[in-house]
């Protein structure tokens, strides 16, 4: 059985001819226009087979966020991240460069390592081949023996790793282009909302399980439309009037500049290295970065397809020195213990709700200044999910 090339996953659109992709008689046409059109249909964000397409349509082949540079600073770090059912380990070789590779064995596929860690050399726990940190064969037990055994013939699998604004990113596409030509001005934008950001450390994660489609997730991060009626906390912290959503190619930026208050009910702060309420982007597929008023920070809320109808959400946090202050630790606190519940509770119900046999589609809500009440952002990201799946909804 031919096997496919590296970055081609088994499961493709052919075989899913039948995936419910295209318009279907009770759908209202999805528009090239936000003004002009209705949202993607429900199914969606329930069909099991459209889930499937879209790990190999959109996550195999777009740039993942994977972790952060710090927690590779020395030679011998090692970190992994699961794209889907592809284990990616990211090293930091002898030399100082960084290295990407599939997380697999190449002797009989045992997965090398798990989580992160320090080592000398990449160790199959299984048959203990070794593997050099920038991906050669070192060591094969008994293959001295074998005839014609070439331990060239077994190196690692390379994957395409990226260094932006300090964090790791991975691609399994062998000719995708950078992540920086792809998404020019969003290095430039970070850096204005935080310019100490080479000087951040990786200094905690938050993980959640949420009983929703990972585009849910994204779809609720790319508006303020409900930010006054469910998020009380946050609209006392910011300035919505300066809020406004800018979409730009693969991401798309959320804005407000200025706070409302310094002693509001999210959390008290003096002004720190930049006077500005909060700065947010979104990132194709499936990243979202964070910067809150106050003392340098930087974070990253990642939404993780778990199946159809699950996320798993994880939310790196860095800060300066990794140096966790007592108002860094309020900021976190806030985030975690409010805003998290409140975006979580809606989303799930959302998900709820598109099971509904009363509902397919909504209209969005656009308007001509792109206020903070405005959906553009969200059709945005929802046409790219329509483009990427090859999808005809108009």
């Amino acid at each position: 059985m031919n096997k496919p090339p590296l970055n081609e996953h088994p499961l493709n659109r052919a075989t899913l001819s039948k995936a419910p992709l295209d318009k279907q008689a009770n759908d209202a046409p999805f528009c090239s226009e936000a003004a002009d059109s209705f949202t993607m249909p429900a199914r969606y964000y329930l069909d099991e087979n459209i889930h499937a397409l879209e790990m190999e349509a959109i996550f195999y082949n777009q740039w993942w966020y994977a972790g952060h540079a710090s927690q590779l600073a020395r030679s011998g770090d090692y970190l992994t991240s699961d794209i889907g059912d592809q284990s990616i380990v990211v090293t930091r070789d002898k030399d100082g460069e960084l290295r990407a590779f599939y997380n697999v064995c190449q002797h009989r596929g045992h997965e090398l390592v798990s989580g992160q860690g320090h080592t000398r050399f990449l160790v199959c726990p299984y048959h203990a081949w070794s593997y050099e940190l920038s991906g050669e064969l070192r060591f094969a037990r008994n293959s001295e023996n074998v005839a014609d055994f070439n331990k060239c013939d077994f190196a690692l699998k390379a994957v395409q790793v990226e260094i932006f604004c300090g964090m790791v990113f991975v691609n399994l596409d062998p000719n995708a282009a950078s992540l920086a030509s792809q998404a020019p001005g969003l290095e430039q934008e970070i850096r204005e909302y935080c310019p100490s950001v080479d000087d951040l450390q990786y200094v905690a994660r938050d993980r959640y399980e949420v009983k929703c489609n990972w585009k849910v997730m994204i779809d609720n991060f790319l508006e303020c439309y409900h930010c006054a009626p469910a998020h009380r906390d946050f609209v006392d912290l910011v300035d919505m009037d300066s809020y406004r959503s800018t979409a730009k190619g693969i991401y798309s930026s959320h804005i407000s500049k200025a706070v409302r208050s310094t002693t509001n009910k999210a959390y008290e702060f003096e002004v720190g290295d930049v006077d500005f309420g909060y700065a947010g982007w979104f990132l194709w597929p499936n990243l979202t970065i964070w910067a809150y008023p106050g003392e340098a920070n930087l974070s990253v809320l990642q939404m993780i397809p778990d199946g159809v109808g699950g996320t798993i959400e994880y939310q790196d946090w860095f800060v300066r020195g990794g140096n966790i202050t007592d108002q860094l630790q309020e900021t976190i606190a806030y985030q975690k213990d409010v805003l998290q519940p409140e975006d979580i509770g809606l989303c799930e119900s959302v998900q709820r709700g598109l099971n509904s046999r009363g509902y397919n589609q909504g209209r969005f809500i656009v308007d001509k200044d792109r206020s903070e009440l405005s959906e553009h952002a969200v059709h945005h990201f929802q046409a790219m999910v329509v483009e990427a799946l090859g999808a005809d909804l108009k």
